[in-house]
């Protein structure tokens, strides 16, 4: 199957798409027509995405984003979540029904991303100092239960669930349990 989001699979998303995509354009100042000529994507489309009406590719998107002058994220994104770091929409379905792509979380890059591969052995404990203005991280857990700690605050992320915060604060890493932990870790900087 192809990289195309099908209206019939996720009318949710495509609905995001369908008014972010019109209030994008128009706070762009941007005409159906204006928006066709920079992106590359025919008018027709345009026209069917904004009524709802239509399947796209993701690198679609991805033009249009460009074209308005904004990152994909801002176009299949909950406008209610517009603030969270955390999307957790499927934007893509394949022929058999356990594939899928789920687009977590998004957060600002200016430098460097880097993909670690943590686990932490049971009373293991990672103390961080705080990054520098701008910086984030991305925590998926695969396996145990780890206690993020954001400012003196811990809170428990199970495997198969995610966290995206700010790292220009004091956070840890820890896991008070008696299995291993493992995550990955995604540093942006």
């Amino acid at each position: 199957m192809s990289n195309i989001l099908h209206s019939q699979e996720r009318g949710d998303v495509l609905a995001h798409v369908s008014g972010n995509l019109r209030r994008l354009r128009q706070t762009a100042g941007l005409s159906q027509a204006a928006l066709a000529e920079a992106s590359g994507i025919s008018r027709r489309m345009i026209v069917a995405l904004e009524g709802g009406d239509a399947n796209i590719s993701l690198s679609s998107l991805d033009k249009l984003a460009g074209a308005i002058g904004v990152g994909f994220v801002d176009l299949v994104r909950d406008p209610a979540q517009a603030t969270s770091a955390e999307i957790n929409e499927v934007t893509w379905r394949g022929a058999d029904p356990a594939s899928t792509a789920v687009l977590l979380g998004s957060a600002p890059a200016t430098k460097e991303t880097q993909m670690w591969l943590w686990s932490l052995g049971p009373g293991e404990r990672y103390d961080a100092e705080p990054d520098p203005a701008g910086w984030h991280e991305m925590v998926f857990v695969t396996e145990g239960t780890l206690q993020l700690e954001l400012s003196g605050t811990a809170k428990h992320y199970a495997a198969g669930t995610f966290a995206v915060y700010g790292t220009d604060r004091s956070y840890a890493y820890a896991n008070p349990g008696t299995e291993t932990v493992r995550f990955i870790r995604n540093v942006i900087s």
